[in-house]
């Protein structure tokens, strides 16, 4: 973690991510399930990094090392809570993890992955606002508040108590501002906080709601920040997920709208959470973003193109129906059409790519010209191997070029050509077999033909 600057209250964040998701039917851990390619857990990760917090730790169940591993990834530290006993039983198992820690601990929950830095942010300031609170809770007002808890507040704005559903009376249940699970701790109260708590509710757990109550018990005010609901979305369930994938995608679309680009209609379009653009970029219908992939200024993406691991420099044009895998990168201007699968090669700067092509593990020079079902011959049934395509080459169509081979600059190859020895520049390469014409055998063909056809 980034150090802090002396003098200044320290933060620590403990997300808990212990639950095994059993509703998700999957050998996945649910926080790790991906939003716009991403796992749930990485984006509250995400969230709590904005802070730049002293300590970070993710509270895993036992035998969960994948959660561990992404966990240690994001130099975060672990806690394992076994057996899982409730909320505030997950936040005990993280406290040998925060001996000696006395500033202000943040819990947030591993399945919200619509979590924003902002919300965190707020969420902070107000436990050190007004009144000192010892906990801020996150609340939120869903349009059917169904079984969420329920949090009580006095006409000041003090937090009385949060109510479990199964717990509440009626005039409790009737309340509409509900528990997000979000909270901002004193940490310097939080021990005593959560040696209060007991499993005799109606869970039989150890809920870290019941803090509430005992800070009131002791005369500390609690506060609540009310959140959108969409935000604090929690994910249980593989339909849940399917709403926050399309809740995310909203929000990612809008703010590549906002910083410059152009979608004609946007809600085909699909984006993973890392993808960067410039500015006046188009991107026509029915286009999907992998990871890892940049797009700079001007660039027009047709539709029905697939991109992924890719990087395109400005003034590039790509699609429609094209295909850019890892290790695509595309200099400025180049042209990549329809069709055209690009694999772990360089397109340098107004190279043409247009038609039926496949460049794998290639070079392609600036300006040069390939010719439509032109393929790069790569792959040997062991090893993948170069082609390398020099400046304003220009490639016929239907030539096949084995790697390893170098085309020289402003080389010709004969369309239907087949390449297995170096090019020189400026040379006119044929590699196909000869023409050969018999007059009259076409004729004579459909003779033999017609007269076979009688017989039958």
């Amino acid at each position: 973690m980034a150090k802090r600057p002396s003098g200044k209250r320290q933060v620590a964040v403990v997300i808990l991510a212990a639950g095994q998701g059993t509703r998700m039917k999957s050998a996945l851990p649910k926080v790790l399930h991906p939003v716009a390619g991403h796992s749930m857990l990485g984006h509250v990760l995400d969230a709590a990094t904005a802070l730049k917090p002293d300590r970070i730790v993710v509270v895993t169940g036992k035998g969960q090392d994948a959660v561990a591993a992404a966990a240690t990834a994001a130099a975060a530290k672990t806690a394992i809570q076994h057996p899982a006993r409730g909320t505030g039983h997950a936040v005990m198992a993280a406290l040998p993890a925060l001996k000696g820690f006395k500033g202000d601990v943040i819990v947030l929950f591993g399945d919200t992955p619509l979590l924003t830095a902002e919300l965190v942010k707020s969420l902070l300031a107000a436990r050190r606002g007004k009144g000192d609170p010892a906990a801020v809770i996150v609340g939120f007002r869903p349009v059917d508040p169904a079984a969420y808890g329920r949090l009580i507040v006095d006409g000041n704005g003090k937090l009385l108590k949060i109510v479990e559903f199964k717990n509440a009376a009626e005039d409790e249940r009737a309340v509409r501002l509900c528990n997000a699970g979000l909270v901002a701790f004193d940490g310097a109260r939080l021990p005593a906080l959560l040696k209060k708590l007991t499993d005799k509710n109606a869970q039989g757990e150890f809920l870290l709601t019941d803090t509430v109550e005992h800070a009131n018990a002791k005369g500390w005010t609690c506060r609540v920040v009310e959140a959108d609901p969409v935000e604090v979305m929690g994910i249980n369930t593989r339909a849940e997920l399917s709403v926050a994938e399309a809740a995310m995608q909203q929000r990612l679309r809008l703010a590549a709208m906002a910083g410059g680009v152009t979608m004609t209609a946007p809600e085909t379009v699909y984006l993973r959470k890392d993808t960067q653009f410039g500015r006046d970029v188009t991107i026509e219908p029915f286009v999907v973003f992998g990871p890892k992939v940049s797009v700079g200024d001007n660039v027009v993406i047709r539709s029905h193109s697939h991109i992924e691991g890719a990087s395109i420099a400005e003034g590039a044009t790509i699609g429609p129906f094209a295909r850019l895998r890892p290790g695509a990168k595309l200099a400025a201007n180049a042209h990549i059409g329809n069709f055209v699968e690009i694999k772990n090669a360089s397109i340098e700067a107004g190279a043409k790519v247009n038609h039926l092509t496949y460049i794998g593990d290639a070079r392609v020079g600036a300006k040069a010209n390939i010719g439509a079902g032109t393929i790069t011959c790569n792959y040997d049934g062991y090893d993948k191997h170069h082609t390398d395509i020099g400046a304003g080459a220009f490639i016929g169509s239907n030539s096949a070029l084995v790697a390893p081979v170098k085309i020289g600059d402003g080389a010709i190859v004969a369309a239907g050509s087949v390449i297995t020895r170096n090019v020189p520049a400026d040379a006119l390469s044929l590699g196909r077999g000869r023409q050969e014409d018999k007059p009259g055998k076409a004729a004579a063909f459909r003779r033999a033909k017609a007269a076979t056809r009688k017989k039958k």
